[in-house]
């Protein structure tokens, strides 16, 4: 009997957490995706249910302690062990440094690195007794680098870069393959194309980044064997400056 696994995709929207979650349900895993409202993740779960796959979808709110413990608790118990846990909330807003209030910064925070924290603590307490098991967290080019009016979207990024780091150095040696994979360049999404249609035209050039594609890396990394694992990869079109 072929063993139950799950995958975990926090912030599975309609790019590229819904085509991280459809890659691995191709492999047989089972898809548990989140967003603030479960509603919106009907689409993605009869996707890849119509594409033979299966999937559950959650509201969950990544911020929120009691539901990262809950969350983790009912997907081990109830549906498979997860054997894959993806973190890609964006929370990417631009405001000039002194537009930039205090609230805005912490719920920047919050929700790009703070319930990264939450997520990577809850999946590596289930995954070490296990001794194996991928944890992956989305960075994006203010993981590296700080850019005007992105003083609150760089330094959230910049924590969970350091986040991701921490937990490779303490988890590699037990099994958990921890990785941090840098998006850089725009991705095919409605928002590209709605506010970016100049950027977006370069799609027929494979000038912007496909989420397919994006999906096709994380799988890569979740298959590599354990003496050659990355931690940091950075993907990007190829007309892309840098």
């Amino acid at each position: 009997m072929t063993e139950k696994k799950a995958i975990l995709v926090i912030g599975a929207g309609d790019a590229t957490g819904g085509a991280i979650a459809r890659r691995f349900a191709r492999e047989g895993y089972i898809a548990c995706v989140t967003r603030r409202t479960a509603e919106k993740l009907e689409p993605l779960v009869q996707q890849i249910t119509a594409e033979g796959g299966q999937a559950h979808g959650f509201g969950s709110d990544a911020r929120k302690e009691e539901e990262m413990i809950a969350l983790v608790e009912r997907i081990e118990r109830d549906i498979a062990p997860i054997e894959v846990a993806v973190f890609n909330i964006g929370a990417n807003v631009r405001f000039g440094i002194t537009e930039t209030t205090a609230r805005v910064y912490q719920k920047v925070w919050e929700m790009a690195c703070f319930g990264g924290f939450l997520m990577g603590r809850e999946t590596a307490k289930a995954m070490l007794p296990r001794g194996r098991g991928t944890i992956i967290f989305t960075g994006a080019t203010a993981s590296l680098r700080g850019r005007e009016g992105f003083a609150a979207f760089a330094g959230a990024k910049h924590a969970l870069r350091a986040l991701a780091q921490s937990m490779a150095r303490e988890l590699w040696s037990k099994g958990i393959h921890v990785a941090h994979p840098v998006i850089d360049g725009a991705i095919d999404t409605e928002f590209i194309r709605s506010n970016f249609p100049e950027r977006y035209a370069m799609k027929d050039q494979q000038g912007i980044l496909s989420p397919d594609s994006i999906a096709e890396a994380y799988w890569q990394i979740h298959q590599q064997p354990r003496d050659a694992w990355t931690h940091e990869t950075e993907l990007r079109p190829w007309m892309e400056s840098w």
